[in-house]
């Protein structure tokens, strides 16, 4: 797994002359310690640029928006920064003329009652208003913190830090996006339909290869090609593939390996594959091993083309930073309300699993044949907690929506086959009735990590999305 990109934000320093702006010295050089700290790289005025690296004036607002515009390609996020009042107009104003569109965040040290003297005195707990104020004024979507004052250096920032970190990596990971569709839709799921229009409306491009052109690649790559040879040294390093046919596993290399250079040479990020039966008829073996390294690699990969599927595993991935997975809401578990089995049969990456071994797909085996379905993933999923998301077209309303929601696998006992665990969720049965009621897939995207609230800020603070958040967890507990 690929470690986080270093982040860098823009920060803005908030000051108002009749408050002390010997504050506003202080608290800039405090929080650039603090971001630095926390390994982020920092875009701000200094002091030679404006009085203690602030914005108060017009003229500084320019100053700091003309900053922020030529680094706008390195901007992952903006920080303002409230050590007094701040001036809401020059806050609003940078952030305007700007025009960077990227998450911002909103922060107000609080006074000490020691010192409420005129010298010492900061008054950021009523500025933040003000500032949020002119900033709804001007149709600035803004974050705020837990909190309502935080000291920079405090551990409820810290955490804020990290979950505004990770709505930063959402709203910039959705920008540009482009998706592979390799093959066409399972003739029998209609459920996964989607509207390409809608996303290509929200900067989400999708790009498609048709699975005759991926089956002739393949017909044409030599069994010594070095790209198959290194895809089949991968796989057999990556799962344990003993008891599978040597022809079988290469077949999966070279599949893998047709599959790896279209998306480099097509600048696509994650996909989705037309998993059966073509594949299985065609070529004589399940993609699952090659998906689940894709998306072990954090490149999420969806079965049976669930292009929106693979949108919820890429914005959880995005927000934890580990990978993500794609599970049926498949069976109950016993009489318990609020447990269910979640299954896939399976391309779950490795992360998934407790432990993993690769072996046919019991499932389509007497259709096409078993010696046809080698290369799935089985095992059972370990005892974490979970984040799950769904996203979906609504093309009546020409509109996103989906949800978000947490809980955890369990270390219950289950005996099936495929890759599957039970989860436990709180108030399951209101989750499925809202799912039912409202007409969503069958297919959920699963993360090993807390972060629907991170997901659920950046969709619908962000990009707009109708999300619901299902029993919401909000950060102050």
């Amino acid at each position: 797994m690929m470690p986080h990109k270093k982040m860098t934000v823009g920060m803005i320093v908030g000051n108002r002359g009749f408050f002390p702006d010997h504050l506003a010295k202080t608290g800039r050089e405090e929080m650039i310690r603090v971001l630095d700290a926390a390994g982020m790289d920092v875009i701000a005025l200094d002091p030679e640029q404006s009085k203690h690296g602030a914005v108060e004036t017009r003229e500084e607002a320019k100053r700091c928006a003309e900053l922020f515009k030529r680094n706008q390609d390195r901007i992952d996020g903006i920080i303002v920064a409230l050590p007094n009042f701040g001036d809401e107009r020059a806050i609003a104003d940078t952030l305007r003329l700007a025009g960077l569109h990227v998450p911002v965040l909103i922060q107000a040290t609080p006074d000490d009652p020691n010192k409420m003297a005129i010298n010492a005195r900061r008054d950021s707990f009523c500025g933040k208003m003000s500032a949020c104020n002119n900033l709804r004024q001007y149709g600035i979507p803004y974050s705020i913190t837990t909190l309502h004052t935080e000291n920079p250096d405090s551990p409820e920032f810290a955490k804020d830090l990290k979950w505004f970190a990770a709505v930063c990596r959402v709203v910039n990971g959705f920008r540009n996006l482009r998706v592979g569709a390799i093959g066409a839709r399972p003739a029998a799921f209609n459920t996964v339909r989607y509207s390409e229009k809608i996303l290509e409306s929200q900067g989400i491009s999708i790009e498609t290869l048709d699975l005759s052109e991926v089956l002739g690649r393949i017909g044409r790559l030599k069994d010594n090609d070095d790209r198959a040879q290194g895809k089949l040294a991968a796989i057999q390093k990556y799962v344990d593939s003993s008891k599978v046919p040597q022809t079988a596993l290469l077949k999966m290399a070279k599949l893998g390996a047709v599959i790896d250079q279209w998306m480099a040479t097509n600048d696509v990020a994650i996909s989705a594959v037309q998993c059966w039966t073509s594949i299985e008829e065609n070529l004589g073996v399940v993609p699952c091993t090659v998906m689940s390294m894709m998306s072990n690699e954090l490149l999420s990969s969806a079965c049976e083309v669930d292009i929106c599927g693979v949108l919820g595993m890429h914005a959880l991935q995005l927000a934890s930073g580990t990978p993500s997975a794609l599970l049926d809401w498949n069976n109950n578990y016993g009489s318990d309300p609020d447990k269910a089995v979640c299954f896939h049969c399976s391309n779950l990456p490795k992360h998934f699993f407790r432990s993993v071994k690769m072996d046919f797909q019991e499932i389509i085996a007497g259709t096409v044949g078993k010696e046809n379905t080698f290369g799935t993933c089985v095992g059972l999923i370990k005892p974490e907690l979970m984040s799950f998301a769904r996203f979906s077209t609504d093309d009546t309303t020409g509109k996103m929506r989906g949800y978000v929601g947490e809980g955890r696998f369990t270390d219950d006992p289950l005996n099936t086959f495929g890759g599957a665990g039970v989860v436990e969720i709180p108030k399951l049965q209101n989750l499925l009735r809202f799912i039912c009621e409202n007409g969503f897939e069958h297919h959920v995207a699963a993360n090993l990590a807390i972060v629907a609230s991170a997901v659920h800020e950046a969709t619908t603070r962000y990009l707009g999305w109708d999300i619901y958040w299902h029993e919401r967890n909000d950060r102050v507990s």
